[in-house]
């Protein structure tokens, strides 16, 4: 699989198979994302990979303590336009494939619940930088968590070629405290966003979503 075949496969698995990755296979995705550019070399980001028995006690723990939810990177809430309409476009079409109405709050409540589940992956790369690099002479330093956007596209295409599937998303790093906890992390470890990853479970109407994207002479200027 070339790189533009992989770029244009990949796409955000919102359920995944039970079957756990071979730990050789996450491996091997991991170490080649490494590679990844970085400013300056200076590699920032951290990265957890977690399976198995831990993953289920950490989705558990979620689902029980919806009141330590503690977000660690700042983020928009109301998006202007026209990323909100994006953003929306998203949410609408996945609720549209599994047949619930967009009024039916009890339906989406128990959507919300699957993505506390990381989507039934049995895996999740979990991605941080140090609270030391972020915050610089009391100032935000964008360029880690641009790095960390860096590592964690790389490790969704070599997932892809693999045969995976992946989601990144802030729904795993949601309850940040917890998962230094369960993970038994200190503060300074910041939880930027997490990757669910796993092998698709195809049946699902959910993973039929495809997003759109805006076409090349808005998002573009060539001079």
């Amino acid at each position: 699989m070339d790189v533009l075949e992989a770029v244009n496969k990949r796409k955000s698995i919102r359920a995944f198979k039970p079957e756990p990755v071979p730990a050789e296979m996450l491996k091997k995705i991991v170490e080649g994302a490494l590679h990844a550019p970085s400013a300056s070399n200076s590699q920032p980001w951290e990265l957890a990979v977690v399976s198995g028995a831990k993953l289920e006690e950490i989705k558990k723990a979620v689902v029980e303590n919806p009141g330590r939810m503690k977000v660690d990177m700042p983020g928009a809430v109301n998006y202007p336009e026209p990323y909100a309409s994006r953003r929306a476009g998203v949410m609408a079409g996945a609720l549209d494939l599994m047949g619930i109405a967009r009024d039916d709050k009890q339906a989406r409540m128990q959507w919300g619940v699957q993505g506390a589940k990381l989507w039934g992956a049995p895996t999740c790369i979990y991605v941080m930088i140090d609270r030391n690099f972020l915050y610089v002479d009391d100032k935000i330093n964008i360029w880690p968590a641009f790095d960390c956007g860096a590592i964690t596209q790389t490790i969704l295409l070599l997932a892809t070629e693999n045969g995976l599937g992946t989601i990144p998303a802030v729904q795993p790093v949601l309850y940040a405290d917890l998962l230094r906890e369960k993970l038994g992390l200190p503060e300074s470890k910041l939880m930027v966003l997490g990757i669910p990853i796993g092998y698709p479970d195809w049946d699902a109407p959910v993973n039929a979503l495809r997003t759109t994207r805006e076409p090349l002479d808005i998002m573009a200027r060539f001079f």
